[in-house]
């Protein structure tokens, strides 16, 4: 009697365990990052930001919204004097150190929570160093100067690297991708690898797909409902969601508040671990994320 091959079955592949990262090395401090994402508050020291435009322009309406969002909860505050919203026009060099480098030095005095400088220009971030920031947000993935490498390989700071298709004037204009999560998890490993490389340890990265940046709406939703698989990348993540079009596009109503839609978003995200959530409505936000986290929200990641 022949014998009978019997063919046995691929073992299933073994449950995908986040590698997620549990300290942010900034520039002269560290934060811990658990269960609980951090807040990093916005302050847009700008006259044309998509959400709070104007509101904060001056320096002085500047620092006292900065303390507001400190007493709110903020655990990082992210400072910015160039709109990056679509069809945002670029802003003179002089004119981004006017509007926040007087923000920085007062509050590197006044709080006691890291200050984050928003810029792609080096004589931006280097000044806003000296003056008291650890963090550079740079929603150019660094390429936007060739001289912030060399100034990040000089002061050692945090850095956030953005994913952005296009430029802020362009991003919208019809984009496009093969795989949206595994291109701009392909990009941002890249610009991990590349930036470790020239010589910045790699506990001081943080990623951020960038919502918003040169996707489409279907493209958003894809990074937030697999937000989780760039804990693949061993580097803190930062989503940034907070009064974006993607809430009005998931309510339908581009005139609706957007605030309970952002903390629906922002509760999905503590979900899959993300360390860190760019938000204009701190105390709500961290309200929720607190809440849902102490009953048990977040349970899988312990």
């Amino acid at each position: 009697m022949a014998a009978i091959d019997i063919q046995r079955p691929e073992p299933p592949e073994p449950p995908f365990t986040p590698n997620r990262a549990t300290l942010w090395h900034l520039r002269t401090r560290q934060l811990q990052l658990g269960e609980m994402p951090l807040m990093m508050g916005i302050v847009n020291v700008t006259p044309d930001s998509f959400s709070d435009g104007g509101q904060f322009f001056s320096t002085q309406r500047a620092i006292e919204h900065a303390l507001r969002l400190v007493e709110d909860g903020a655990d990082i505050l992210d400072i910015g004097g160039e709109s990056t919203r679509p069809n945002a026009a670029p802003v003179p060099l002089e004119e981004e150190l006017r509007r926040v480098v007087p923000v920085v030095s007062a509050l590197a005095k006044a709080v006691g929570v890291p200050l984050s400088i928003d810029t792609s220009k080096s004589v931006v971030a280097s000044t806003a160093l000296e003056a008291g920031a650890e963090i550079i947000n740079d929603v150019t993935g660094l390429h936007g100067d060739p001289d912030m490498l060399p100034t990040v390989l000089r002061y050692q700071p945090g850095i956030c690297i953005m994913h952005m298709q296009g430029t802020p004037e362009t991003m919208q204009q019809n984009p496009k991708y093969g795989n949206v999560l595994a291109e701009i998890q392909q990009y941002l490993g890249t610009r991990r690898d590349a930036i470790v490389a020239a010589g910045i340890r790699p506990d001081r990265i943080c990623l951020d797909p960038g919502i918003g940046f040169g996707k489409t709406h279907q493209h958003n939703l894809e990074l937030l409902r697999k937000a989780e698989e760039f804990h693949r990348l061993g580097c803190p993540l930062l989503y940034g969601c907070s009064r974006k079009g993607v809430i009005a596009h998931i309510l339908q109503d581009s005139q609706r508040d957007r605030l309970a839609g952002g903390l629906g978003i922002a509760l999905a995200l503590a979900r899959q671990g993300i360390q860190v959530l760019r938000v204009h409505d701190v105390r709500a936000t961290k309200d929720a994320c607190r809440s849902f986290v102490a009953s048990g929200g977040c349970g899988h990641l312990a």
